[in-house]
């Protein structure tokens, strides 16, 4: 199943990047300037349950890490974006389509997202 996660509300911070960690290894990292980044994986479904190089985490508590990064210091902070959040139906709908995830990247504090990040700070959906 192809998995789309387009980043909202991105903070501006000099000199940092933000990416999606596959296995150990942060890929596709993108610029935090206030854009949109983007990030579009394939992963495998099989009984309700994610699979794949970039699903982390065991069975029921699957999720998908974003890492922010500089190239100094090197990761400084992760979100675990939940995914036994995704509705049953929502998965479903999305095995035609694809997976879509709409996150906010900055937290109440105005720093970068971190920790579990759940509804309300994310929403999936078919694409």
């Amino acid at each position: 199943m192809r998995v789309e996660v387009v980043g909202t509300n991105c903070p501006v911070l000099a000199g940092v990047t933000v990416g999606i960690q596959c296995r150990a290894e942060v890929v596709d990292e993108q610029p935090a300037d206030g854009g949109r980044p983007r990030w579009a994986i394939d992963v495998e479904v099989r009984d309700g349950d994610f699979r794949g190089p970039y699903v982390h985490g065991r069975p029921g508590a699957r999720f998908l890490y974003l890492s922010w990064q500089t190239s100094a210091t090197g990761r400084f902070r992760r979100a675990k974006l939940m995914l036994d959040a995704v509705p049953a139906d929502v998965i479903e709908a999305a095995r035609e389509t694809a997976l879509r995830a709409d996150v906010s990247l900055t937290m109440s504090d105005g720093g970068p997202v971190c920790a579990a990040v759940r509804p309300l700070a994310i929403t999936w959906w078919a694409a």
